[in-house]
Parts: C-alpha cells; sequence; structure tokens
C-alpha cells in the first residue's frame, strides 16, 4: 500500500537568517533514508555556510532567486530552472534578492546532519 505523507515536519535551518525547512520525505519525517525531499523557503538576504556533502542535491525553484556559489564561481536559478550540487562539491547556497526564494530540494541519499560537511 502507498504511503500518505499528512504533513511535513519543519526542520531548523544553517545560517544567517531564519529559513523555513518542510520535509515531507526523509529521515526525519519518514523514516527514510535512501532520499529527502523538502520544500524551502528562505526570506531575502539570506545566506548559508558552505558545505561539501556526501548525497547529490537536486534543486528546482519554485519562485525567486537561488544562488549557488562553487568553488569555480556562482549560478543564478531562477523560478523554473534546476540545480544540481554533486557529491563531494563545495557548494553554498544564498537567497539574495528581497523578495527571497521558494524551492524543493531532494536529497540521493537522504539529508543527514553528519554528511553535509558544512564549513566551520
Amino acid at each position: 500500500m502507498p504511503t500518505k505523507i499528512e504533513q511535513p515536519t519543519v526542520i531548523q535551518a544553517a545560517g544567517n537568517k531564519p529559513k523555513r525547512i518542510e520535509e515531507f520525505v526523509g529521515a526525519v519525517n519518514s523514516g527514510t533514508r535512501s532520499v529527502s525531499i523538502a520544500r524551502m523557503v528562505s526570506p531575502g538576504g539570506w545566506i548559508e555556510p558552505g558545505q561539501r556533502p556526501e548525497f547529490a542535491e537536486y534543486t528546482l525553484v519554485l519562485r525567486g532567486l537561488l544562488r549557488v556559489d562553487y568553488e569555480d564561481g556562482a549560478l543564478e536559478v531562477r523560478a523554473g530552472q534546476a540545480v544540481i550540487a554533486h557529491p563531494g562539491e563545495w557548494v553554498r547556497y544564498s537567497s539574495p534578492e528581497p523578495e527571497g526564494a521558494e524551492y524543493v530540494a531532494v536529497c540521493l541519499p537522504a539529508f543527514a546532519p553528519e554528511t553535509v560537511h558544512r564549513d566551520p
């Protein structure tokens, strides 16, 4: 039988401002370790520490602009666009525009604090 997810678990986010993470599928909300799916809402001016995760992260921007810094530059990912961050590469996410951003992140395997490897 399919498993219905009634609601997400809201998880505290890293960064300089409060960002809302709603995990629908993942270690916290559904006990799933193979994949995580979360809706993110970040305010304008939000920036999180850089990270070098062990997982792939597939991000679809629904609203606003998500900036993705990487070792050799930066990408601006707007509503209707997506970006893939590959395992082992350094990235840092931010929402620099005043209206912030809304996006969906899918991590394979699931996001875990012990595998994200955030900068100090």
